[in-house]
C-alpha cells in the first residue's frame, strides 16, 4: 500500500505554503504530492490568497522537489484545450525528470467556471473522452510522425505531437462513480482507477466495473492500479484527533464513518479493508496545510505499518 499527499490549495494555499508541504513529503517518503485543480473555495473558506493553477505549481515543484511523484486529482478538462494540455504536462513531465502524473475529469464546479468566465458546456463526459483521445494521441505518435484527430468536439490536423514527455507512457489517472461510461473510459485509456471518498464495499463493486471493461477491451485487469482519495485526520490520541477535526470543521464521528481518522492503530486497520478489495494506493486529503505533524505522524504510525 502506497500513502500519497493530497491537497485542495483553493480552500486557501500559495506556492509556498505547498511546496513546504510537497518537500515535507518527499523528505517523509510519502509516494507523491498531488493537488486539486480548481479556482473556487468551496464552503466556508475565504480561499485567501487566492487561486493557484495546478500546473504552474507543478512546473514550480518540478524543480524544487527532487524525488516525489507529481500529479493533479484531477484535472478539469473544461478548463484547457487538450492540445495545450499535452504541451503542458510533457513539458512538466521533463522539468521532473519523469515524476509526473495526469489526473483528468470532465469538469463539475459550475460556480467556478462562472467566476472565471470559462465555458461550461452539457456534454462535458463526450468532451472529455475526445480529449484523453487528443492527449494520448499526441504523447504516442512516434517521432516524425503527425498526428490527426477528426471529432465532434476537437480537431487537429499535421501536429507534429511535440514536446514528447520523459515517460513512455505518462501514467493517466480516471476516476469517478458512474457505472459504465466511467469504466470503459478508464479501461480505455487509464493506467490507474480511483475510487473518491467512497467505502471499501463501494470501491469493490466500482472496481469490479472496471476489471470487466478492461477485460472486455482486451486488456489484464491486473494492469490497472486501483486507488481510493479519502481525507485524513489522525491523531497520537483522542483530544488529537478532536482538535484536527475542529481545525478542518469536520465531526469527528463522521470522518471515522468516511474516511481516514482516529489513532494510527485505527486507521491502519481501516486502510487493511480498502487493501483486501483491491486497493493499493491511498491519497490522503490533508486540508490542514499549516500542521506538519499530522504528516509526520502518518509517516511514523501508519506508513510504517502497512
Amino acid at each position: 500500500m502506497k500513502l500519497r499527499i493530497f491537497t485542495e490549495p483553493q480552500q486557501g494555499a500559495n506556492y509556498d505554503t505547498l511546496l513546504t508541504v510537497a518537500k515535507t513529503a518527499e523528505q517523509l517518503e510519502f509516494d507523491a504530492f498531488f493537488r486539486s485543480d480548481h479556482y473556487l473555495a468551496m464552503g466556508d473558506s475565504d480561499g485567501l490568497p487566492g487561486p493557484t493553477d495546478a500546473w504552474i505549481t507543478l512546473a514550480g515543484l518540478a524543480r524544487d522537489t527532487e524525488r516525489i511523484r507529481l500529479g493533479t486529482l484531477v484535472t478539469a478538462a473544461t478548463f484547457r484545450l487538450p492540445g495545450p494540455l499535452a504541451i503542458q504536462v510533457a513539458q512538466v513531465d521533463q522539468m521532473s525528470g519523469g515524476r509526473v502524473e495526469l489526473g483528468l475529469g470532465s469538469g463539475w464546479f459550475a460556480e467556478e467556471h462562472a467566476a472565471y468566465g470559462i465555458p461550461f458546456p452539457a456534454d462535458k463526459f463526450a468532451r472529455l473522452a475526445e480529449q484523453l483521445a487528443i492527449i494520448t494521441g499526441l504523447w504516442s505518435t512516434k517521432l516524425g510522425d503527425t498526428f490527426d484527430f477528426d471529432g465532434k468536439y476537437y480537431r487537429l490536423a499535421d501536429s507534429p505531437a511535440l514536446p514528447k514527455p520523459v515517460q513512455d507512457p505518462i501514467p493517466v489517472v480516471i476516476g469517478g462513480t458512474g457505472a459504465t461510461r466511467t469504466p470503459a473510459l478508464a479501461a480505455e485509456y487509464a493506467t490507474e482507477f480511483n475510487m473518491p471518498f467512497s467505502s471499501a464495499e463501494d470501491s469493490a463493486r466500482q472496481f469490479e466495473r472496471v476489471r470487466a471493461a478492461a477485460r472486455a477491451r482486451g486488456r489484464r485487469p491486473e494492469d490497472l492500479v486501483y486507488s481510493n482519495a479519502l481525507v485524513a485526520c489522525v491523531g497520537a490520541n483522542d483530544a488529537d484527533v478532536a482538535r484536527r477535526a475542529e481545525a478542518i470543521g469536520r465531526d469527528v464521528a463522521e470522518l471515522k464513518a468516511n474516511g481516514l481518522a482516529g489513532s494510527p492503530a485505527e486507521v491502519v486497520d481501516r486502510i487493511g479493508a480498502y487493501a483486501a478489495v483491491g486497493t493499493s494506493r491511498i491519497y490522503l486529503q490533508i486540508l490542514d496545510l499549516h500542521d506538519l505533524a499530522h504528516l509526520e505522524l502518518i509517516a511514523s504510525e501508519v506508513s510504517s505499518q502497512l
